[in-house]
């Protein structure tokens, strides 16, 4: 294109001179033209008036003979004296380029004739008209010429340049069709293109598209790193920097699901008990810390086998796959786990740490199987003592309902902890921010087996959640909280007591309750019940009932885990609960998060607007605490406030 261009400036440049000097040609023309004209009609004056005197020289006959209008634009005829006699005018204009040369030249200029016997003068101008329109004529001729010398060739050259772009671009999609089809390069793709038509035009391309192909297969190698690195980091957990589920997904189909050779070995779960309950007292950064060094102790067991492999499933759960190794040989790695879980229980005063289920595999067992089994070999593991785990086998899988195993089992320890009531009371404090707050102290439980063992407690609430035994659990809790209350002399000091929202939700349970406060009314006077924020929006109105029941009692209403769901000012007012507790996630680095303070500080001032006390959970450091107290808090717990102890 830039070619193009220069063509079509240096053709307009010879325009331009072709067209100036056709021009000056013409130009020297016209004036040659006109001087000889002008002696032709000098020779004719002068003949005429030295042919014939003064008197026989009229108007009328000059007019006639010679000054007709067509031979002169001017004709003065003068006597010795100097004395016109005769002065005929005819100006004839010339045309605007002629007249412009006749200036430039001086081509017409004023003539004289003399007749001196006779005293005749005579001054003329000839009348150069017709030379001027074949000047014009000649001109635009000139010019028509050379624009078409100039612009045929442009033209052409266009069209012939269309030509050759369309054959180079064939050429190369031909070649670029031929590489493809090869999908080689070097010697591969000149054999390929001796073969056909393109030889003659494509042999220059074939450098230029081995180099295109190195340079592309260098490209592709970095973009299929840079996914590498990319797929690694999305299926890495952050916590631990293991690989998380869909890595562990990923490895089972490809691994053993649908191994091409013959494989077998042992799958673990291991999962988290007490997570939730170090969230909610101690805060997500000791939750966090607590998972890391689950996770550690898990990689360092495993590590011992060879070829094992360790995910992080989801927040709670680790998934240990031990390749080649019997289910005989796993009970040594539960025993290892167990033992490590133990000491690390007893170094960070915990009830439990973790329980791990084992399964057998196969190649060609379908993943959602396998994991169900394991899940129930976890259910089982978590029914027995803390740390404890269990081996899922074919045979016990064959002399029992798959599906409802573990939850057989967990059925059982339930209604053992109940009619035995094995359930062991801690408190921990709130302390007030304030002399006119009134804080308590929430009664947290522990259960039992029979061989005194501290069952998971997250994982005994939600067994007992999903099989519908929620409500005899709290009334277990209620009944030993208020014995344990009037047995030492608590009747002075307020005690919190967590309530399940399906309980709270439950007429039954609510009648029940209301009747056995009323036993002890001044003991229900000092109580708090609990209850999450999120339970209580699945029933807005079995809530209110449960609510207005406490109220008239004289016990009072706690929204713990506050923010979160999504409430609206409507809930508190419609609810009207005496304290809110938020969730510990708020808490988790407050002192940093901005945000957190913004949203704590906006529940203060709306809770505090309709007489609700704002409590903060899972306050770790010094920091946190004075972040608290300068949001306008009524209260903090935490394990920087008070650790769990003996009522």
């Amino acid at each position: 294109m830039a070619g193009f261009k220069k063509l079509i400036f240096i053709q307009l440049i010879s325009w331009l001179l072709l067209a100036s000097a056709g021009g000056y040609f013409v130009a020297s023309a016209f004036d040659s033209a006109a001087s000889s004209a002008q002696k032709k009609a000098q020779n004719v004056v002068s003949n005429y008036i030295n042919n014939h005197t003064i008197d026989e020289i009229s108007p009328q006959r000059i007019q006639q003979a010679l000054a007709d209008g067509t031979t002169f634009s001017s004709f003065i005829l003068r006597d010795y004296e100097g004395k016109e006699l005769i002065n005929i005018q005819s100006p004839t204009p010339l045309p605007s380029f002629a007249a412009f040369i006749a200036q430039s030249f001086d081509s017409i200029r004023p003539q004289f004739a003399v007749n001196k016997a006779s005293d005749i003068k005579v001054e003329f101008l000839i009348n150069a008209h017709n030379l001027g329109t074949l000047l014009q004529q000649a001109l635009f001729i000139v010019i028509l010429i050379s624009g078409l010398m100039a612009i045929i060739p442009v033209i052409f050259m266009k069209a012939m340049l269309k030509r050759l772009n369309r054959n180079i671009s064939m050429t190369v999609a031909e070649i670029v069709d031929v590489y493809i089809n090869q999908n080689q390069v070097s010697n591969g793709l000149e054999a390929s293109i001796d073969n056909t038509k393109l030889k003659k035009l494509a042999a220059d391309l074939v450098p230029s598209f081995n180099r295109l192909s190195h340079f592309l297969q260098s490209k592709h190698e970095d973009i299929q790193n840079a996914a590498h690195s990319i797929k690694q980091e999305a299926y890495k957990d952050i916590v631990t920097e293991l690989g998380n589920r869909n890595m562990f997904v990923e490895y089972y189909e490809k691994h053993i699901e649908n191994s091409e050779k013959s494989t077998f070995g042992s799958l673990a779960m291991i999962r988290c008990s007490e997570l939730q309950s170090i969230n909610q007292t101690r805060g997500y950064q000791k939750g966090d810390e607590y998972v890391k060094a689950v996770a550690d102790i898990i990689k360092h067991i495993s590590g011992t086998y060879t070829g094992s492999k360790v995910f992080r499933l989801n927040s709670s759960d680790f998934a240990v796959v031990l390749p080649n190794v019997p289910l005989k040989e796993s009970e040594r790695f539960g025993d290892n786990l167990q033992s490590r879980f133990t000491q690390y229980q007893q170094n960070q005063e915990l009830s439990s740490v973790a329980n791990t289920g084992i399964v057998g595999y196969e190649k060609g067992k379908p993943l959602g199987e396998l994991l169900s089994v394991v899940d129930n070999a976890m259910s089982m593991a978590q029914s027995k003592q803390a740390n404890a785990w269990h081996v899922q086998r074919e045979s016990d899988l064959m002399n029992n309902v798959s599906a409802g195993f573990g939850n057989q089992n967990w059925r059982k320890v339930i209604n053992e902890v109940i009619e035995s009531k094995r359930v062991h009371l801690v408190m921990q404090s709130i302390m007030p921010i304030g002399k006119s707050v009134k804080a308590y102290a929430e009664i947290q439980v522990r259960f039992k087996t029979e061989e005194n063992q501290v069952l998971p407690t997250a994982s005994f609430l939600a067994m007992a959640e999903k099989l519908d035994m929620a409500i005899e659990i709290d009334r277990l809790i209620i009944d030993t909280s208020l014995e344990k209350i009037k047995s030492r002399n608590f009747s002075e000091k307020y005690f919190g007591i967590n309530v399940t929202a399906s309980s709270a939700h439950n007429d039954q349970f609510v009648i029940w309750l209301e009747r056995r406060l009323l036993k002890d009314t001044n003991i229900a006077s000092k109580l708090v019940f609990e209850v999450s924020e999120f339970g209580l929006q699945q029933n807005i109105k079995a809530s209110k009932r449960f609510i207005d029941m406490v109220h008239r009692v004289g016990a009072r209403i706690t929204v713990e885990r506050f923010g979160v769901g999504l409430t609206s000012f409507k809930f508190f007012r419609d609810l009207k609960p005496d304290f809110i507790k938020m969730d510990a996630s708020y808490t988790r680095g407050l002192e940093e998060d901005k945000n957190n303070q913004y949203f704590m500080r906006l529940m203060v001032d709306l809770a505090h607007r309709i007489g609700v006390s704002v409590f903060a959970e899972g306050v770790e450091s010094q920091e946190e605490k004075h972040i608290v107290e300068t949001l306008c808090l009524d209260g903090v717990q935490g394990y920087y406030i008070e650790k769990p102890k003996d009522i």
